[in-house]
């Protein structure tokens, strides 16, 4: 086994993730990215989506919203609103989470409602989000 890097999941009400990995790739503002052990230090943006993580032969996935992410010292940190295994999504809630979002957005495409639009779509991202982690 090569070098890890630590990852760390950091949500509002606590740790997700404290451990060792080969490899971590996560959804920023710029563009989705990879990181291994020894990366250059940096910081991100993070959004909704889907962060993975390998160790060995186990590939693991979180859905996340929201949040940042510092590379330093062979540590990588998420602070983030939410993070969520697939085994802690509700599939049915999040089906219906998806078509409220999309009837909202068609509602404020009429409406020429910026902000409830905004709302809509990020709902919308967080359910999409949900459910592709649900099925992994």
């Amino acid at each position: 086994m090569g070098q890890q890097i630590r990852l760390e999941v950091v949500t509002p009400t606590g740790a997700k993730v404290n451990e060792d990995v080969d490899i971590v790739n996560a959804p920023g503002y710029g563009g989705d990215f990879g990181v291994l052990a020894n990366h250059a230090p940096f910081l991100s943006t993070i959004k909704i989506g889907t962060l993975t993580y390998e160790n060995g032969n186990t590939r693991e996935s979180l859905m996340i919203s929201g949040g940042f992410c510092e590379v330093s010292d062979n540590k990588i940190t998420f602070l983030v609103e939410s993070a969520e295994v697939g085994s802690e999504i509700d599939v049915e809630r999040a089906m219906r989470a998806k078509d409220r979002a999309e009837k909202r957005l068609a509602q404020a495409a009429q409406q020429a409602e910026d902000f409830n639009r905004r709302r809509a779509e990020i709902a919308l991202q967080r359910a999409v989000a949900r459910l592709k982690v649900a099925k992994n």
